[in-house]
């Protein structure tokens, strides 16, 4: 182990510090897309694209350097990510026409992909440090605060700056551009909890595998997974242009609020119903993606803005529910050996969900109605969502003592798709 000037404790929290702004970061942009779109003159399916580079950029970096810290230390990854972010910070501040937003955001997915598996894997090793004996759900918890809650606050930040101070497509950025250089030095000092193997070892991209065993709830867990998410990337990219153009409502603070009440409800529904069975889970996440989902769709066409921000508040609670069911059923079903490569592919395909429906979105939107194209994107993920929801269930029982700690076992080993 390499030295260092903190304890493992303080080093959690440090790490855990880093991975909330890092990831507060990558949705700090989402209120200040019309302020680029009225600035550039660009229309809203580029907004689309803008927002697609970001996932694109994640995926590929889960794919070719999420694993790279197994044997190139967590600590050395950490800030590796850390400094991509600050450098899309400066891609931000000095390239303000459509390539370079699409560069820097980019480039932020490139760095929110490092560090979603790195940060998450060194929390728990840290953790273990410091308290050996306490339960790992606490490190697993303090992960998902610091993902979910990051990018619930992201929007909030950037509402509040576009809002109430000056030049709010500069100071973001510039703000965020030395926080996370301070982030980087902190994280520099954490203790590393690799040990370097004695050769080199070879690189390879991330292996993905898709468990052999009950298909039919896998491939459940993955379409629920990539529609969860779709319904995220809505609200991260089109919100604000839906509060606009639907709701006439140009406060940027407002369309901040919108996308970060999304991501908190998701958080607090999974932080709430933690140790509530999983079939329950997976019930409460059918019913609240429905609800919320009609409401959303009901709040669109009334026009009725609370109606349509509290469909979105319900259906983040049954996306947040479902999206870690999702989690739990491949990693059940997942070979002794093999679990990481599996939660891996279901990564890709939520975050494949994040990027490629809103690419389509942006698509369609150049020759139908916003309405129109919102109100169709809404039914698709109420069939996706609601229908795996009751797949995964029906395929899945959980005994009371391993459900409530989110593990599933599988009923029908043979199941085939």
């Amino acid at each position: 182990m390499l030295n260092s000037r903190l304890s493992h404790g303080a080093g959690f929290w440090v790490v855990a510090s880093a991975f909330l702004l890092v990831m507060a970061y990558a949705t700090v942009p989402t209120p200040l897309y019309p302020l680029y779109q009225e600035a550039d003159g660009f229309p809203v399916s580029v907004i689309t694209l803008i927002f697609a580079a970001f996932a694109v950029g994640v995926v590929l970096s889960l794919f070719l350097l999420g694993h790279v810290s197994d044997w190139m230390g967590r600590r050395r990854m950490l800030v590796i990510a850390i400094l991509i972010a600050v450098l899309s910070a400066v891609l931000f501040l000095l390239w303000h026409e459509v390539p370079g937003l699409l560069a820097a955001r980019l480039v932020n997915g490139a760095s929110v992909g490092i560090l979603t598996a790195t940060a998450t894997a060194h929390l728990g090793e840290l953790r273990a440090h410091a308290r050996p004996s306490e339960n790992v759900i606490v490190a697993a918890s303090v992960a998902g605060a610091a993902n979910l809650g990051g990018l619930a606050l992201g929007p909030l930040i950037g509402g509040l700056f576009a809002e109430f101070l000056p030049a709010p497509l500069v100071l973001p950025h510039a703000v965020f551009l030395v926080v996370l250089i301070v982030a980087a030095i902190a994280v520099a000092c954490v203790p590393e909890t690799v040990t370097p193997p004695h050769e080199p070892r070879r690189y390879r991209p991330q292996r993905i595998a898709a468990p052999p065993r009950s298909r039919t709830a896998f491939v459940a867990a993955g379409f629920g997974a990539f529609a969860g998410f779709a319904l995220f990337g809505l609200f991260t990219s089109l919100a604000p242009t839906i509060l606009i153009s639907t709701f006439g409502e140009h406060d940027h603070l407002l369309a901040g609020v919108t996308a970060c009440s999304v991501f908190a409800a998701a958080a607090s529904g999974q932080v709430a119903l933690a140790r509530v069975p999983m079939r329950i889970q997976l019930a409460v996440a059918a019913v609240c993606c429905a609800v919320g989902l009609v409401a959303v769709a009901a709040g669109t066409l009334l026009p009725s803005l609370p109606v349509f921000l509290g469909g979105g508040i319900v259906a983040g609670v049954g996306v947040g529910l479902l999206f870690r069911s999702a989690v739990a059923t491949a990693s059940a079903l997942a070979e002794s050996g093999r679990r990481g490569e599996t939660l891996a592919l279901i990564f890709l395909i939520a975050y494949c969900g994040l990027a490629l429906p809103v690419l389509a979105i942006g698509v369609i939107l150049t020759f139908a109605s916003q309405t129109a194209v919102l109100l169709v994107f809404i039914s698709i993920v109420l069939i996706a969502t609601v229908s795996a929801a009751v797949v995964m269930r029906r395929a899945f029982v959980g005994p009371a003592s391993r459900a409530q700690h989110g593990v599933v076992v599988p009923i029908d080993d043979e199941t085939t798709p």
